[in-house]
This record gives structure tokens, sequence and C-alpha cells, in this order.
């Protein structure tokens, strides 16, 4: 069963006839392919001409004699016979060697709409951007929101538990396949082999701008990649994990802090993570201080470690920030002189602050002198402005209370509630 994806439908359906280069970018498996599908399927339903819209899949292995750029052109212009519009979609565009030089003739030269899908986004930063500035857009897909999952799951009509965002959604997050998968044996299995495969085939495999190939050590990428995911949310810091590799003596030769920051940067083309900067609240400025990071699905990180390790708040915060990052916000972590707001969620230049936690009904834990209501709520003291204050958590009962917003994290995810941004 497929469910229409109208997060990223909505944004591209005005651009069907643009000229411009529409680029979908994202992970291995989050829906690309089928997201180009549909954007076929609804140019079809309005009346264009098959012969018209054109989709290659270059992990087809039917198109394995297109991975030539000469061939692939020559193929595509065998295919253009009129000068009415032609449709050009390119799924995984990465495996052509020098497909920009296609891509931007076909734009000069031909009455045709091109759309291109990747998984890596050097995508961009190597190949397209010198070649075809201010030509293209590019829009990232992400897996299953919340809301798509549940939407998808009763378009399957299977029945979804009361628990099923704290038992299933937070803890295995919205690879779209790994639904397919109803025992927690073989949804590990399968997000296993697709992180597998997205460090061998975009981040090891990849060539380097001179041609050759990567010198990336496996081992120690491995290791770095995964306690980066386990840990994300968290502090971070190249000494912490330099610390953290002395102290499981998990490598022989100490990293260099630069060898970790290019670690990082793959990771984040490979859409495994993103840096998130943080923001001085009172400055109101980004700080160059190191960033936060999150995991781009919480599935790939619950596989880094033990499988029962996913009902804190650090999940919480990563599933919270994926959803921010898919309706669109701009996010970056909020610095104040004395500590942190999770979240500044801005659109149009305006921004809300957001708290996220579990349950404000939380005990204190050992060693805590504050309840979870406390810190959350006590966190905006601080702050002057007038800007929308919200609370997320779990709880059912309505918290709010002097001018801050208490929110449930599931009717968040389910759009029954948005923010208010000033």
């Amino acid at each position: 069963m497929i469910i229409k994806r109208e997060l990223y439908l909505s944004e591209l359906r005005p651009l069907y006839d643009n000229n411009l280069i529409k680029v979908l970018l994202g992970p291995r498996r989050s829906g690309k392919s089928e997201i180009l599908k549909m954007v076929r399927d609804e140019l079809a339903e309005k009346g264009v001409d098959g012969a018209h819209i054109l989709y290659l899949n270059f992990e087809d292995v039917t198109f394995e004699d297109l991975l030539d750029y000469q061939k692939l052109n020559a193929y595509v212009l065998g295919k253009i016979t009129d000068h009415s519009k032609y449709y050009l979609m390119f799924d995984e565009i990465q495996h052509v060697a020098s497909f920009e030089k296609v891509l931007a003739s076909l734009k000069a030269t031909q009455n045709c709409s091109i759309f291109v899908t990747g998984s890596n986004s050097a995508l961009l930063q190597g190949s397209l951007a010198p070649l075809l500035t201010g030509r293209y857009l590019e829009f990232r897909i992400r897996p299953f929101t919340y809301g798509e999952a549940v939407a998808y799951l009763r378009a399957e009509g299977r029945a979804i538990p009361p628990d099923f965002f704290e038992k299933d959604f937070l803890k295995w997050g919205g690879f779209p396949q790994r639904f397919d998968f109803s025992e927690d044996s073989a949804i590990r299995h399968y997000l296993r082999q697709l992180y597998d495969d997205t460090i061998q085939k975009d981040i090891l495999n990849t060539t380097r701008k001179d041609g050759k190939k990567s010198n990336i050590d496996k081992t120690k990428f491995s290791l770095i990649a995964s306690y980066v995911l386990a840990t994300a949310g968290q502090e971070f810091s190249p000494s912490s994990i330099q610390e953290y590799l002395r102290k499981e003596k998990e490598v022989d030769v100490p990293v260099s802090a630069n060898t970790i920051r290019g670690y990082l940067d793959l990771m984040e083309r490979a859409f495994l993570i993103e840096r998130v900067p943080r923001f001085a609240i009172k400055g109101k400025r980004k700080l160059k201080m190191r960033p936060k990071i999150y995991a781009l699905d919480n599935g790939m990180r619950i596989i880094q470690g033990d499988s029962e390790n996913y009902l804190g708040t650090f999940f919480l915060e990563n599933a919270i920030y994926n959803e921010l990052m898919a309706r669109g916000y701009e996010v970056t972590v909020g610095k104040k002189y004395n500590g942190e707001v999770d979240f500044v969620a801005g659109k149009n230049g305006k921004c809300c602050y957001i708290q996220v936690a579990y349950y404000l009904t939380q005990n204190k834990g050992p060693g805590e002198k504050k309840s979870a209501y406390e810190r959350e709520y006590e966190a905006f003291d601080s702050l002057k402005d007038g800007r929308p204050r919200y609370v997320l958590s779990l709880d059912k009962i309505d918290s709010s209370h002097g001018g801050i917003t208490h929110v449930n994290i599931e009717d968040f995810l389910l759009r029954k509630t948005d923010f208010f941004v000033s």
C-alpha cells in the first residue's frame, strides 16, 4: 500500500513545469523513488502523454548501459521527438559518471522539466553546485513522520495500539519498508542492513574530488559512526570521541580531531546525522561553539546498542527535531547564559522556544534537585522577550500556565496542533 506524501508533493506540484532542476535528496530507502513515481503518475493524470515522461532508475540493471553520461545523453535525446515539454526523471543519478554534464546540456537545449534523486548530498556540493549554480532546487526527503506512519498503517488496515508511539515509532523510527516486518528481530536486521549499505555505498565507496578511491579507515569510521549515533543529542566534541576510543581501547593509533570532523562530514552527507547550531537567545545570533548532533531517524540510533535503551529524553528530542525539520522549521539549540532551551524553531524570520520532556509527572531521579515539571518550565525563567514558549510531553493533562503552553507530543505529531511563532 502506498500513501501520498503530501508533505513533499504539495511543494513539488507548483514546480512540475518549472525549468529549474528539482533535486530530491535523502537517506536510502526513505521514499524518494516512490515520490518520483507519484509525480510521474500525477502528470499522467493531468493528461501528459506517457511518451513525454521518461523515468530511469539507475539502481535497476536494465539501465546499466546508461551509466556513461554520453550514452545516457544519446538515449534521452533519442526519446525526444518533438518540441512539446518532456518530463525527465533520473532516480539515484549519482551512479552515472559525470551526470551533471547531461543535466546541464538537457536543461540548456531541450524543452524539459528535470527531476533527480540522490542518496548523498555530495551530489550537490561536489558535482551539481559548480555547473548548475542557481539552476536547481533542493528538497530534503525524510523517512515517514509519525503522522505518515499512522496513515500508512491505517491504509494497510492494520491496528494501531495505544502505545504505538512509545513502544514502536520512538524506538524503530520511520523508514517505510521497516513497517513490512512485525518482529523486532526482523526490523533490527532490516535496519542494520540498510545502515551497512549506506556506510558502504555512500561513504566507503565514494570517490574523492581527484577521482581516486576514498582512503577511509573502515574500522575507525565504523566505531566513530556508531558512537555518534548512539549518543546523538548529547553534548559532543571531537575530544569526547577521542576519550571514548582511548577508554575502550578500540584503536591502536589515536584519531585526530580533523579526522573525526571529516568523518562527521561524511555521515552528514550520507544523511545519517544533522548538526544543529546553537543560537544565542539574548544576542539573536548563531554561535560558533560546537553544535549538537541528531540522527535523521531513531532507527539508525537503536541498532547501535541496546534495543531497550530508548525510553529516554534524547530519543524523544530526536523525534521532535525530525518532525520540526519535516515541517520546514529552521531549528537551533537555544543558548542562555545559564543553560539551554532544547529548540528554537523558526519560520519566516519568527521563532518560538520549545522544551521536550517524557513525562512531567516523573519523580526526581537519584541526585536530581528538581522534578521534570520544575526543570522544563523553569528553563524559560530568564527569557525576557515575548516569543511563544512551549513544553512538549506525553502527559495527557494540560499543564499550561504563566504564558507557557503545554502540548501533548502525539497531538503535535498528528498535526492536531502546531506552534505559533512571533
